[in-house]
């Protein structure tokens, strides 16, 4: 089993970035052989400062270490394994238009101003595809919201093995975990949480000190009505089962047990002791990072010592996808 996945850097990471992916990554690391990456290429398909590019990447880098991810994993960032690149380049000879035309978060960040969009921006599930066939994957996490790039890197892998008469690439498997809690806006139950929202109350930031945590739980929206004593009750209450979701996630509990606990207590029981299990989760993850970011450089060699073992697994696979296509000669 070999796990392959990667998060953007732009911007910081919050509540709903580690209970609905972070800590399941943590996890991954003692079921078989993962590799994490951070997105950098990808970030360069927007409009991005260069100076602030390279900051969020060490910032989120260490964020993921601050979290657990340590040297179980292969943790790099995506620009320095060139092998990306070069394979998304001969994928983009397999893959096709009319594919590309149908993935629907295309459709969504082009809007209506397709021409003024960026190429990178059209064919980043491409690289996408090579991010993970790079290094033969067995496995990818995904959302929902991914489902149909992952169905794209199959489809890319099905062609070249089937146009080169190769075995090159395995079709990598959705990675979907059952534990993973979609956590929404601390402003608006219905939209997720998000690090480009820009009401900062909205989300609870990893790098957000105590007295900050409990105060955005103590002002997140909900209603004046008591808990019930069961999570089906909460159905047509977004809110208020937002806040028993993230209690759950973080106390490693299910929603049934804590509604059933806090059954016919309003929110000025529950938001304190939601905020001191928050702070008593979360504090230990800023102590380590701050003090990472104390160290940048620190955390760069790591990054540097990760894409040294990545190099290592993707450079066979790239060179074999070179001999298929006719590149080496």
């Amino acid at each position: 089993m070999r796990v392959v996945s990667g998060i953007q850097t732009t911007g910081n990471l919050h509540l709903g970035n580690y209970l609905g992916a972070i800590r399941q990554w943590v996890a991954m690391q003692d079921q078989g052989e993962c590799l994490f990456f951070l997105a950098d290429l990808h970030a360069l398909t927007g409009n991005v400062s260069p100076q602030e590019l390279a900051n969020s990447t060490i910032e989120m880098a260490a964020t993921l270490m601050a979290s657990g991810i340590d040297d179980r994993a292969i943790l790099f960032n995506q620009a320095r394994v060139p092998a990306h690149a070069e394979l998304c380049w001969i994928l983009q000879g397999t893959a096709r238009m009319g594919w590309l035309n149908r993935m629907t978060q295309w459709k969504d960040k082009a809007g209506k101003n397709r021409e003024g969009a960026s190429v990178g921006l059209f064919t980043y599930p491409v690289l996408q595809a090579a991010d993970v066939l790079v290094y033969k994957a067995t496995h990818v996490p995904v959302g929902e919201d991914q489902k149909q790039h992952l169905e794209l890197a199959r489809d890319i892998a099905t062609k070249f093995n089937t146009d080169f008469n190769v075995d090159l690439f395995p079709l990598p498997e959705p990675l979907i975990s059952k534990a993973a809690p979609r956590i929404m806006s601390l402003r608006d139950g219905s939209a997720k949480m998000s690090k480009s929202d820009p009401s900062d109350m909205s989300r609870i930031n990893l790098i957000d000190d105590d007295d900050t945590i409990a105060s955005k739980i103590r002002k997140a929206k909900t209603d004046p009505e008591p808990l019930p004593d069961s999570f089906d009750g909460l159905a047509e209450r977004p809110e208020a089962k937002n806040l028993v979701t993230i209690y759950a996630a973080l106390a490693g509990r299910e929603p049934q047990s804590v509604v059933q606990e806090f059954a016919g207590q309003g929110f000025g029981a529950f938001k304190p002791a939601l905020a001191d299990l928050a702070v008593s989760v979360l504090a230990p993850v800023r102590d380590r990072l701050t003090r990472l970011l104390d160290d940048r450089a620190a955390v760069g060699a790591q990054l540097a010592k990760g894409a040294a073992r990545a190099n290592a697994l993707a450079a066979p696979t790239l060179k074999t996808a070179q001999e298929a296509v006719g590149l080496q000669v």
